[in-house]
């Protein structure tokens, strides 16, 4: 059966890129206007940086776009119709949403009509705004902000009475208003000696300035070589399935032969090749043009439950199709539209030979690179719509290559293997993969979730069955749909099956209890150690149990006289479980955090909701409020406003007071940088306290 283009469009606009620079473009003001009658307007304006725009609230649904949402409340008001937009509305088709999107640039203003109830008494007037804001390469984090004024009206005397001082705080442009207002405020901004779990700038803390300048410092770096390397891997992987090699003599064979100038054919067939790479290069635009997403909301999507289920669902479908149950295609009427464009000729037509080419072998490569994009999203600290450009630019990058070689060298042809049944056996393989890979998104929903259903045994034995599977489907005792019935076992085949009897046996060691981590291929996508059978999670990371409260680290680090090892991290960070499994554990490493540090880890990504009496309004300057209502919201605040940073994992050191000793490290290194950063701090603090 054939599934519309939608299902997998919908699938890869679901995705977001961990960005270490904080943006805030838009700047609100809010004030109250009397209108008489004892009418008033809450009017919210916006000034929005050059480039950047936030949606309308008619922004039509199915586009994708998150549209603005303002809203005013108070006791003593009573609302007026439907909140009003001012400002001058820009209205356009994108196709990267599929539909009309409507935004304002540069300025935009809100509305709200409203009464008191009772014009002889006062009222506070609460406006809250949830919006949006992108540019032409990113989108960043759908914000909610929230703005009162205390409402007099004429004739009124206010009763002052003991107002309580919201804490003020926010992301990285706001940490300098923060500092400036702490003396005025006296009450804003936390100190180490007195601390307030609702506060969340520590004054002690500046990065700028640690105490000493020794060990070693990291920045996430992401090798768009290995990306382009892996990406071109696919390309030729895809090369291989039933619905393109069949056509690479045909093809090579039309700019070859079927032109009376060999030379003017072999151009053509350059040029056919580029337009290959050009077109799984312009499949990456859409995502600079309305995502990329920076700030906390890629870690927000990339560890959403729903979202990962979804993958897990979605993953499931991609193997089946694989499998030969089904075929997921686009809707012939495009295919048919390429095709009629082939006949323009010259530069034109080949383009459209090229688009052809890609939409008829979408029921191979979709699940392909809808495997690459998935994996893409699973990483919460990679720039997303570079890594996917540099990933798609390998895959046609592999087409490209392979259509020019043999337009250069036509002879080659007569060496490339025969079509036959060892192309479906490809595509069965690839559905085993995709069926190990759905149980990845399924574990990490499971984790963010804190269910912990699926223990990191049971994820074993499951990647054990299916390795089990594809082994007995090597050696040709069970068969699929699109299938020989008698498969002739060749030694490809047989040479596959003894490497997949080789990984069953390399996961039977992760169920076998040890001292030591074991499967360092698969960390980071297994789940934690402690998430077994065979330890508790309250049992901790190997043996330690490290606070997950900043507040209570510190109080606990005075009472042992140690430094902290503050230690942000996620439910569903690749990276955190590989440093904790394979340099954490290491033997020169494992007793300087078991006995020289007290470890704070602080999960950015945590969607438990804090009691009520934690919860918290953070000031962000010009009367904007962020709220705070998940665990997870607390630390990822806490870690952009303190260090400047969001990323995951990210290791500070701190003295017991609150002050930084050594410059913060970021992502996955190897032992010898970490066990630098530790020695230097805790050495730095033992010779100083």
């Amino acid at each position: 059966m054939k599934f519309r283009s939608w299902f997998l469009l919908t699938l890869l606009f679901l995705s977001t890129a961990v960005n270490a620079q904080i943006k805030d473009p838009v700047k609100f003001k809010f004030s109250i206007n009397e209108l008489g009658n004892n009418e008033y307007e809450a009017v919210l304006n916006g000034t929005i940086e050059k480039g950047w725009h936030i949606y309308s609230k008619d922004i039509p649904e199915d586009t994708g776009g998150i549209p603005t949402e303002y809203k005013v409340s108070g006791k003593n008001i009573e609302l007026i119709g439907k909140f009003t937009e001012t400002g001058k509305k820009h209205s356009e088709f994108s196709e990267a949403f599929g539909g009309t999107i409507v935004y304002y640039s540069d300025a935009a203003g809100f509305k709200q009509k409203f009464k008191l109830k009772d014009g002889t008494k006062p009222a506070d007037i609460v406006a809250e705004i949830m919006y949006q804001t992108c540019d032409d390469r990113v989108c960043l984090a759908p914000n909610t902000l929230e703005f009162t004024k205390k409402l007099t009206p004429k004739g009124v005397t206010e009763i002052v009475t003991d107002e309580k001082t919201v804490a003020k705080d926010s992301l990285s442009p706001i940490v300098d208003t923060l500092e400036e207002n702490a003396t005025a405020t006296k009450t804003t901004v936390a100190t180490a000696s007195k601390l307030d779990p609702k506060q969340l700038k520590i004054s002690s803390i500046d990065i700028s300035k640690p105490l000493t300048d020794c060990g070693t410092s990291t920045k996430l770096e992401t090798n768009y070589w290995k990306i382009l390397i892996l990406g071109f891997i696919g390309g030729l992987i895809a090369l291989l399935t039933p619905c393109v090699f069949p056509m690479i003599p045909l093809t090579v064979s039309f700019f070859t032969k079927g032109n009376k100038n060999p030379a003017k054919g072999k151009r053509d067939a350059f040029v056919y090749g580029f337009f290959i790479l050009l077109i799984f290069v312009l499949l990456s635009v859409p995502f600079h043009l309305i995502d990329g997403i920076a700030g906390n909301i890629f870690n927000e999507i990339s560890t959403n439950v729903w979202l990962n289920i979804l993958f897990f669902v979605v993953f499931i479908f991609f193997a089946g199709s694989f499998f030969g149950y089904y075929d997921i295609t686009l809707p012939s009427s495009i295919a048919n539209k390429s095709s009629k464009a082939e006949e323009v000729g010259g530069m034109i037509g080949i383009f459209f030979m090229a688009l052809t080419l890609v939409i008829v072998s979408f029921s191979c490569t979709g699940p392909i690179l809808g495997s690459i994009l998935g994996s893409i999203l699973s990483d919460n600290s990679v720039d997303i719509p570079t890594v996917l450009t540099f990933a798609l630019a390998g895959f046609g990058l592999a087409w490209a290559i392979v259509f020019g070689l043999l337009a250069l060298f036509p002879q080659a042809l007569q060496s490339l293997p025969k079509s036959g049944g060892w192309m479906n056996t490809v595509k069965v393989v690839l559905g085993f993969i995709e069926l190990a890979l759905a149980l990845k998104f399924l574990s990490k929903a499971d984790l963010v979730s804190k269910t912990f259903f699926i223990k990191r045994e049971l994820f074993i034995g499951i990647w054990i069955i299916i390795a089990i599977g594809l082994v007995i489907y090597l050696f040709g005792l069970i068969r699929f749909p699109h299938d020989d019935k008698k498969p002739k076992i060749s030694v490809g085949r047989k040479i596959l099956g003894i490497l997949g009897i080789g990984f069953v046996v390399y996961l039977i060691q992760g169920l076998i209890p040890a001292e030591r981590p074991k499967l360092q291929l698969l960390s980071g996508i297994l789940p934690p150690l402690n998430v077994s059978y065979l330890h508790d999670e309250k049992d901790g990371i190997l043996g330690m149990h490290p606070e997950h409260d900043f507040f209570s680290a510190i109080e606990l680090a005075k009472k042992e006289n140690k430094p902290i090892l503050i230690d942000f991290t996620g439910y569903g960070c690749e990276n955190c479980r590989k440093m904790e499994e394979f340099v954490w554990s290491e033997p020169d490493i494992l007793p300087i955090l078991q006995n020289d540090v007290l470890i704070a880890s602080l999960y950015v990504d945590d969607k438990e909701e804090l009691p009520e009496d934690q919860k918290t309004k953070i000031e962000m300057g010009d009367g904007q409020v962020k709220k705070v209502k998940t665990i997870g919201d607390r630390w990822s605040l806490f870690q952009s406003v303190n260090f400047n940073n969001n990323s995951q994992p990210h290791y500070v050191l701190l003295t017991p007071d609150g002050k930084v000793i050594n410059s913060p490290v970021s992502g996955f290194m190897d032992k010898e940088d970490f066990k630098k950063f530790l020695e230097c701090g805790v050495n730095f603090y033992k010779n100083n306290k």
